[in-house]
């Protein structure tokens, strides 16, 4: 069951992997933000790509949002190939 529950949550939230991470971390060193620097840049690096994909696909009148779970690794890997480009 917790599976289920699981992917739902990441169904919602993209970043909910970088989200747990940064938790852990916290927990770890007794929430010593220094400490858990790289975990929270990369949740926030992912929050806002999240968004700005998001905000784009609203402006272009694409629901949902965010593009579904099975769609998100080809959306990166495309985002990651037009940066390189440039």
């Amino acid at each position: 069951m917790r599976k289920k529950n699981n992917f739902v949550d990441e169904e919602k939230n993209p970043c909910l992997k970088e989200s747990q991470l940064t938790i852990k971390c916290y927990e770890r060193h007794s929430y010593d933000r220094e400490k858990c620097f790289f975990e929270i840049e990369n949740y926030k690096a992912c929050k806002k790509f999240w968004g700005e994909v998001g905000a784009f696909r609203r402006s272009q009148g694409t629901y949902p949002a965010l593009p579904p779970l099975a769609e998100r690794e080809r959306v990166k890997r495309e985002y990651l190939a037009s940066k390189k480009k440039q």
